[in-house]
């Protein structure tokens, strides 16, 4: 008998956006069976150990029929996002998600906590746990955000790589400094602030540099970092330098290692043919900088160009027998399986 893969709570996918953006359309499917399709379904989660995670929200600034693109040489694809644009195409994704809860019977639940993450976890359930990646569908008086919170909102990125009225973004720059553009704004502090009273994580993927250090300056909770890599081994803007790495380390904070190629070669190419060793490098060095219990997987599936190797959410348990390879213990795999999220999220207060 076949051993049951380890569990995974991951810190970033957009797979309600692909299936917002499918539906109606040719290539539309369904969450509960399996396909070829994207990265994450039911069948596949269920193959691949994935249990969980946050479940990004993003509008983009451009989308047609043929999907989303996310080519970085197109400034339309950076342009900025009306607030009531975004918090109307937010509520379509939480919308989808309520739906996926809804038709699966108990299979499938929105998550407000760490506890009911682990509970989900116990009874074989998918936990959503729901997350805004840039924040324009946020109001500057905030009423969205306590509305959204209701909802079962519980992690926002400030940004997404493009300026808002919270902070600036980085963009997709290789190579490059993170340090390419201004912090928070006065309304970005509020911001920050008020996700520290209500227990929602802020997500430093995507921010500045001096976006990050004015975070760091006014939160008083763990500094993350949901999908993002290390700068000294891929020097992309989207990365992070040591110095942000220390910070992480001494909030206590986390980092989740992005799959996307580009964000892991050090010619910082979107090459699919890129080996598995190169997320197992970056999580060696995170776990050398910000020690065993701050490293954890922020995957960006259906989002990003994952490497070929590992193919889909199934493929998960051959990067994990990858980190064998590399010589990680069950113990350490399973800290950054699951449960350093699980840790992060309940020092956040969630």
């Amino acid at each position: 008998m076949s051993q049951a893969p380890i569990p995974v709570f991951d810190g970033h996918n957009d797979t309600l956006l692909r299936f917002v953006l499918n539906a109606g359309t040719e290539k539309e499917q369904s969450f509960f069976h399996e396909s070829g399709k994207g990265h994450i379904d039911l069948p596949r989660s269920r193959k691949g150990g994935f249990s969980g995670g946050l479940f990004a929200m993003f509008t983009p600034s451009k989308f047609n029929a043929a999907g989303v693109s996310f080519n970085p040489d197109d400034p339309e694809n950076f342009k900025p996002v009306e607030q009531s644009f975004a918090l109307n195409f937010t509520n379509r994704m939480f919308a989808m998600a309520c739906h996926l809860e809804r038709e699966s019977k108990g299979e499938v639940v929105i998550a407000r906590s760490a506890r009911e993450i682990r509970s989900a976890q116990a009874a074989g359930r998918l936990a959503m746990v729901m997350h805004i990646e840039g924040a324009e569908a946020i109001d500057a008086d905030f009423d969205a955000l306590e509305v959204l919170y209701a909802a079962g909102l519980r992690s926002i990125g400030p940004v997404w790589s493009r300026k808002n009225i919270f902070a600036d973004g980085v963009p997709m720059a290789f190579p490059s400094s993170p340090d390419t553009g201004s912090g928070l704004t006065d309304v970005g502090r509020e911001l920050v602030r008020n996700c520290n009273d209500m227990g929602v994580m802020i997500d430093l993927s995507h921010i500045t540099e001096k976006g990050f250090w004015d975070v760091a300056k006014i939160s008083t909770r763990p500094l993350v970092a949901s999908h993002s890599n290390v700068h000294t081994l891929c020097p992309s803007a989207r990365n992070l330098t040591d110095k942000q790495l220390d910070a992480v380390r001494e909030s206590k904070g986390l980092v989740g290692v992005n799959f996307h190629a580009a964000f892991l070669r050090n010619d910082g190419e979107p090459i699919a043919d890129t080996p598995l060793e190169q997320i197992v490098r970056h999580t060696a060095y995170l776990i050398d900088k910000l020690g065993e219990d701050g490293v954890a997987l922020g995957s960006d599936f259906d989002g990003c160009l994952v490497p070929d190797e590992l193919g889909d959410v199934a493929g998960l348990p051959k990067l994990f027998d990858k980190f064998r390879q590399a010589g990680f213990g069950e113990t350490v795999i399973r800290k950054i399986a699951s449960e350093n999220w699980l840790g992060l999220l309940e020092r956040t207060g969630i």
